[in-house]
């Protein structure tokens, strides 16, 4: 299996951990330090030796960090995470904070003294990070220290890096050759006036030259850096063993690794970083050479998120794919859950297998989220070994999941009822998520309109019950890339304009912790809307959608939806059963007919 059922972490190494990592702070002559979850590429998903937080803090969450002073040790976390946060670290060495509610600089002033020194490995924090607390703690008269990462100095069998070899992507699933790409990537740069442009990302990299990964589980990234030049050459900074089954472009020429701060410290001209994500390292050698630094956005993150058609094709492709392989979940779903003999590890390995039966499965695009009753409400959950819990009737049943195929990749949320009842309070709230996600689905909206704009439209129908939920409603997707990818979100604190061609997902939830959790998710694509009779003249989008599979009816308050949201409902049922009916044996056919049957 692509997933495992091992507790990678144990809340009682912590303590240990954290006394081990307070000496290596007193020898280096720091007050604090600095862990960060993100590795030097500024990655949601790092490899096995990045993975700092979780070994330090037992928190085995994608977003968040650590803050380590003499007395106190803070684990920043998110809406997402504030449920696992406390199952997985040590309460009585770890306190919680609520984040980006508490930001990192006030807690730091409240938690340090004046003219502390806060210690912090350069490589793992951008630059407009870095920025943003130098200014914030510079009043105090605290001081940020760069020094070696110390994590490193205490973790003494911390694995190797990743070596996983690079492998192209068919330019027929891209609709460019590597060549076009560098060409108009470097259009961009003369444009704006930049000799070259840093890039930092190994999902832009990987984009920009048509090449696939292995360095991460999940994500399809080969981990190199580059420096983009406006002539259209690429510096490419890459372990030459990754590329022996590759053909680089010619404009393309590797180096080693450890050669990119040489290089940096001997550039010339206007150099462009991306603050957001290039290390405040990279951004300090720059400094100190004979260039010109401009901030600006990475040149490859607009080009990447516009799918191209042939992309969007052989994404929709996946998703049917995909689609047929969640339907014989569902129906195997419905099948066995009412015997009350089913486990979450026993779902995450039926749907595994479903999607291995296609014959295409590259891996799955993240580890399966199967949450039973009130593990639902754990928003990121990852079940283990230890943690693995009964599906039991009469319950909810989350399951959040997705596959990388080399065509596409796809990410999908069901809520699911155990057998034919649930709890009215429950079915409710799934009803005012299910209202929630249609709004996203029929949102037609003029051209400039952000991610900011739409945010509202899932969550209005919980707020007016008085609920909400603490993730974003979408996030950006790539095609056999990262499944989580932007700059575009559906998020109340995103200022991307959405273009045609960006893949969100459309995934609002309802969680109460102890009890259930709810969410449903599909993936669509922002396109041109067709014209309105009466409408007037200005360019208006919509969304397409990319994922078929049914929604449980069993939990809809069919008299809580309006005419509206009944039809689109039975629109989309109809749809799934139309695209996924044909690709499917008898009985899980017969099984769809029925979850798709009109309301």
């Amino acid at each position: 299996m692509f997933q495992s059922f091992k507790a990678k972490t144990r809340p009682e190494d912590g303590a240990p951990r954290l006394a081990a990592l307070r000496g290596a702070m007193h020898a280096a002559g720091v007050d604090a330090f600095l862990v960060p979850r993100a590795d030097r590429f500024q990655g949601e998903y790092v490899a096995a030796c990045d993975e700092r937080l979780a070994w330090l803090t037992g928190f085995t969450g994608s977003a968040g960090f650590a803050a380590i002073l003499a007395d106190r040790a803070g684990v920043f976390v998110d809406g997402r995470y504030r449920v696992q946060v406390r199952a997985q670290s040590d309460m009585a060495v770890f306190q919680p904070v609520d984040w980006p509610e508490t930001a990192l600089e006030d807690w730091m002033i409240d938690a340090m003294p004046q003219g502390g020194v806060l210690g912090y490995d350069p490589w793992l924090h951008s630059a407009a990070e870095i920025a943003r607390l130098d200014k914030a703690l510079a009043p105090r008269q605290i001081s940020l220290q760069p020094v070696d990462n110390l994590v490193d100095t205490i973790w003494t069998d911390r694995p190797d890096p990743p070596m996983a070899p690079a492998t192209a992507w068919p330019v027929s699933y891209a609709g460019r050759t590597a060549d076009e790409k560098l060409g108009q990537i470097a259009e961009i740069l003369a444009k704006a006036g930049d000799d070259a442009a840093l890039i930092t990302q190994p999902d832009s990299l990987c984009w920009l030259l048509n090449l696939r990964g292995g360095d991460v589980s999940h994500t399809p990234l080969l981990h190199a850096m580059g420096i983009m030049r406006r002539d259209g050459r690429l510096d490419l900074f890459v372990a030459a063993e990754k590329l022996a089954a590759v053909a680089l472009p010619p404009a393309v020429t590797p180096h080693p690794p450890e050669a990119l701060a040489q290089m940096l410290a001997a550039q010339t001209g206007q150099i462009r970083i991306d603050p957001l994500s290039a290390p405040q390292a990279a951004k300090a050698i720059l400094a100190a050479s004979p260039a010109t630094i401009t901030e600006a956005s990475d040149p490859c993150l607009l080009p990447k998120a516009r799918k191209h058609p042939a992309e969007i094709a052989a994404t929709t492709a996946a998703h049917l794919r995909d689609g047929a392989a969640m339907a014989r979940f569902l129906c195997w779903f419905d099948q066995e859950a009412p015997k009350g003999q089913l486990t979450e590890i026993d779902c995450v390995r039926a749907l595994e297998g479903f999607r291995r039966d296609t014959g295409a499965l590259a891996e799955i695009s993240f580890d399966t989220i199967a949450g039973a009753g009130a593990n639902g409400a754990i928003v990121h959950y990852r079940v283990t070994e230890d943690s693995n819990a009964p599906v039991t009737p009469g319950s909810l049943f989350l399951i959040d999941s997705g596959g990388q195929y080399a065509d596409g990749t796809t990410d999908i949320t069901r809520t699911l009822a155990v057998g034919d009842t649930a709890p009215d309070e429950a079915r409710a709230a799934f009803t005012q998520v299910l209202q929630g996600m249609i709004a996203i689905h029929r949102a037609r909206f003029p051209k400039g309109v952000a991610g900011a704009h739409l945010d509202a439209l899932a969550r209005a129908p919980l707020w007016a019950a008085g609920r909400d939920f603490d993730h974003g409603t979408g996030h950006g997707v790539g095609v056999y890339l990262g499944v989580h990818e932007g700059p575009q979100r559906i998020s109340r604190v995103s200022s991307i304009a959405l273009e045609p061609g960006m893949i969100l997902s459309n995934e609002p939830g309802y969680y109460r912790e102890g009890a259930f959790g709810i969410r449903i998710e599909n993936l669509i694509v922002v396109t041109p809307a067709p014209a309105l009779p009466g409408g007037d003249a200005r360019a208006m989008l919509c969304f397409e959608t990319l994922t078929w599979a049914p929604i449980d009816r069993r939990l809809v308050v069919a008299e809580m939806l309006a005419p509206w949201e009944r039809d689109w409902l039975n629109s989309y049922h109809a749809g799934v059963l139309a695209k996924i009916g044909p690709a499917l044996d008898t009985t899980t056919r017969e099984w769809l007919s029925r979850a798709c049957a009109p309301i």
